[in-house]
């Protein structure tokens, strides 16, 4: 039986100072969202935190909830520094930690301002996880690859988690190979729920012909919401850029009204396979963000514990 979280998550930064970031993360906290994630983006004109500074942040600021990337770039990064970054965080907030990867897309502006040819990004991305994956489970790593090449490297302190989660985000074939492979976890990108069951099927398929097995609570996907109505302030540039970018109606994406429309969202994802949910506020501003979560957590959270009810499960612990 799955059990069924319900997170939040940000990319743009939406508050006025460091203050009002903290209000949200309180009050998610004390209001027990199951997580929150920060989506990755290095170079902007949008004010937006960096991800991996974010999750130490977190670790420090919370004690229950669980945080993760939505989703790293791990082209853009050094594999052997995000290693390292990664079990120390676990290990600061006694596992926690839900590090989520991804190669990143093609229309980024990291690309052109770093110099990074795009075509590369998958190769130095399955590179790059091999990498992070065997330095947080072996003593030594030795590797010689077309990008990145070590020599008996080491780093400690472990994970705290025996099996530091490693989620994989995206829809692309390349994704679903990669995710069947090696990935603990999946993010979906913006599939509607009808696109979502051949995807999880697909990956399930493939990692059990390589004799390997995802959890089932390890399906997750982003849902941008709004407790109100499209023409609310804000909202409409908001699904006019998705509309422009994806070429796809938003409101077959986006869940726009009230608790009875996100929860209908949500448990069509579940019924596609889908299990963890991170809710994007659809918001103008630190207040409206504020409100639109004490709306989840008054509104949605409760419901979604009363149809999924939890189940125990161990944790995997080094």
């Amino acid at each position: 039986m799955r059990n069924i979280g319900v997170g939040m998550g940000i990319m743009e930064l939406p508050f006025r100072d460091g203050a009002g970031f903290w209000r949200w993360v309180d009050l998610c906290e004390a209001g027990g969202i199951d997580s929150l994630w920060q989506s990755d983006r290095i170079i902007s004109r949008e004010p937006v935190l960096e991800t991996m500074t974010v999750m130490a942040a977190l670790a420090g600021r919370t004690r229950k909830m669980k945080f993760g990337m939505n989703v790293l770039s791990v082209a853009l990064r050094d594999p052997v520094l995000v290693a390292k970054q990664c079990a120390t965080i676990d290990m600061l907030s006694g596992g926690r930690l839900l590090p989520a990867f991804g190669i990143g897309s093609p229309t980024g502006l990291e690309w052109a301002a770093m110099n990074i040819d795009t075509k590369t990004r998958g190769a130095r991305t399955d590179e790059g996880l091999e990498i992070i994956r065997r330095l947080w489970a072996e003593d030594e790593v030795t590797f010689d690859g077309r990008f990145y090449k070590l020599d008996k490297a080491t780093i400690n302190p472990k994970p705290v988690q025996a099996d530091l989660p490693l989620w994989i985000g995206g829809s692309s074939e390349a994704a679903i190979k990669r995710t069947a492979r090696i990935g603990t976890g999946w993010q979906a990108a913006a599939e509607t729920p009808a696109e979502i069951a051949p995807l999880v099927q697909a990956i399930r398929t493939q990692a059990a012909a390589l004799g390997r097995s995802i959890d089932e609570d390890h399906f997750g996907i982003g849902i941008p919401f709004r407790f109100g109505r499209p023409d609310d302030p804000g909202v409409a540039r908001v699904m006019d850029a998705y509309r422009k970018r994806v070429q796809r109606d938003p409101l077959d994406y986006f869940a726009i009204g009230d608790a009875t429309t996100v929860m209908d969202r949500i448990s069509a994802y579940v019924d596609a396979g889908l299990s963890k949910f991170v809710l994007r506020p659809v918001a103008s501003g630190e207040d409206d963000v504020l409100a639109q979560t004490r709306l989840v957590v008054e509104q949605i959270l409760p419901k979604a514990a009363a149809r999924w009810p939890k189940v125990k499960k161990k944790a995997a612990v080094a």
